[in-house]
C-alpha cells in the first residue's frame, strides 16, 4: 500500500482542544419549546403506532418545527467541531419508550440505522450489566463500569441518549482526532505515515458474535483533501492474541503509543457531564470518545442507562478504500440478508429500550 505523503497540518473547525472549548458552550443546542412540543407529540405518535424500527423512515414521522435545527446538528458533524450536545428534552417525565422514540426518529432524519450486533439491534444500551473489568478479554466495553480509552464507533455517527446518569462519574469524554494528528505530526512527522496504512482491529472484543475476530482499517484517511480518523488501540492491541494477525511492528507500536499519549495530555480532550434528557451526536471521522469510570447506583431502575444510535449518513464524506468500521451492514443492507439473524433483534420501540440483562455477563 501506498502511504501518503501530504504531512500538512489539518486547519478548521474540527482541529480543536478541549481547554478551548470548556467554557465556550456553543456545542450545547438548548432545544425550544416550539421543538421540544414537536418531538413529544410525533414520539407520542410513534410509540402509539409501533412500527417496525427496520422499515420505517422519516417520512412516515415528518419533523418541520425541528428541520432547521436536524440540519443544524448535521452540519456540526460534518463541517463544524464533529459534535453536538442536544439538551431540553423532559425525560423524568416521558416513558423509556417515548425517550426511545424521540431518540430514534432524530437519528432517521439524520441517517439510516445500522445494526448494533450480530442480533441486528437497531438500539443498543451502554449499561453496566457486568462486573467485569476492561482487563477481562471476555468484557464488553458498553457493559461495564470501567474507564475507556478513546476510540471510533461503527459507523459514521454515534448518538447517545441519557435516560439516566451514574450515581458518581461516567462523564463523556471527547478528543479532535485532527488535533492529535497535527500534534504528532509536530512531533515525530517520520512516524505520521504509519497512520495511513491498515491495522488489524479485534471485531470478537466488540462483539462476542461477530462472524470474524478481526477487520482492518488505516488510521487516518485524507482524500480529496478531507481528514477523518478512525481509532482505538484497545483493539489493535488485543487483536495481537490472535496468531494470525501479523504482529505489530516496533514502530507502529511507537506511533500507537504516542496517539495515546497526546490524547491523554491536559487541555485536549473535553469532558462533559450527562444530563437526563440529553443527546450526543458524533461524527466518528472527526472526534474520538471515551469515558471515565463511574459509581453506579445499586436499584436497577436507577442505574446509569445510555441509548446508542450508529448511523449510516449520506453526507458525502470522501474516504479512501475499507476505512472505519466497514464490515457493519446499514439497515437497508440487513433487510437483504436472507441468513434470518435479523429476526433475534427488538424491533418494536417499547421492548428495544429494554436492555439485555444477560448481556456481556
Amino acid at each position: 500500500m501506498t502511504v501518503t505523503t501530504d504531512l500538512s497540518p489539518v486547519t478548521g473547525p474540527a482541529a480543536w482542544r478541549g481547554d478551548q472549548l470548556q467554557d465556550n458552550k456553543t456545542w450545547i443546542y438548548h432545544l425550544s419549546d416550539a421543538e421540544i412540543a414537536e418531538l413529544e407529540a410525533v414520539g407520542r405518535k410513534f410509540v402509539e403506532d409501533d412500527p417496525d424500527l427496520r422499515v420505517v423512515t422519516k417520512a412516515d414521522y415528518p419533523l418541520p418545527v425541528c428541520e432547521e435545527a436536524i440540519k443544524t446538528w448535521a452540519s456540526d458533524m460534518d463541517r463544524g467541531r464533529g459534535f453536538v450536545l442536544i439538551r431540553g428534552l423532559k425525560t423524568e417525565l416521558y416513558s423509556d419508550a417515548l425517550s426511545g422514540a424521540i431518540f430514534y426518529l432524530t437519528g432517521l432524519h439524520l441517517g439510516v440505522p445500522m445494526k448494533q450486533n450480530e442480533m441486528a439491534d437497531l438500539i443498543d444500551h451502554v449499561i453496566a450489566t457486568s462486573t467485569k473489568t476492561m482487563d477481562d478479554p471476555s468484557a464488553l466495553s458498553s457493559r461495564v463500569a470501567d474507564k475507556l480509552v478513546f476510540h471510533s464507533d461503527s459507523s459514521d455517527a454515534v448518538a447517545l441518549f441519557c435516560l439516566r446518569p451514574a450515581k458518581e462519574g461516567g462523564a463523556s469524554s471527547l478528543v479532535s482526532g485532527a488535533q492529535i494528528y497535527n500534534e504528532i505530526l509536530s512531533r515525530r512527522p517520520d512516524l505520521a505515515p504509519l497512520l495511513h496504512e491498515p491495522f488489524y482491529f479485534d471485531w470478537y472484543k466488540q462483539d462476542h458474535d461477530a462472524p470474524e475476530k478481526t477487520y482492518t482499517s488505516p488510521i487516518v484517511s485524507i482524500k480529496d483533501g478531507v481528514f477523518s480518523m478512525y481509532a482505538g488501540s484497545t483493539y489493535i492491541f488485543t487483536a495481537q492474541d490472535y496468531p494470525e494477525v501479523p504482529r505489530l511492528t516496533e514502530q507502529q507500536i511507537e506511533v500507537i503509543r504516542l496517539f495515546d499519549e497526546i490524547t491523554y495530555e491536559p487541555g485536549m480532550a473535553l469532558d462533559m457531564d450527562f444530563q437526563p434528557g440529553d443527546i450526543q451526536w458524533v461524527s466518528n471521522y472527526a472526534a474520538l470518545h471515551s469515558r471515565t469510570a463511574f459509581t453506579d447506583w445499586p436499584q436497577y431502575g436507577r442505574k446509569r442507562h445510555l441509548l446508542r444510535l450508529w448511523l449510516k449518513r449520506d453526507s458525502d464524506r470522501p474516504l479512501v478504500d475499507k476505512f472505519g468500521k466497514h464490515v457493519v451492514k446499514a439497515r437497508e443492507e440487513d433487510r437483504e440478508d436472507t441468513s434470518g439473524v435479523e429476526d433475534v433483534g427488538q424491533f418494536s420501540v417499547k421492548t428495544a429500550v429494554v436492555p439485555r440483562m444477560d448481556w456481556g455477563l
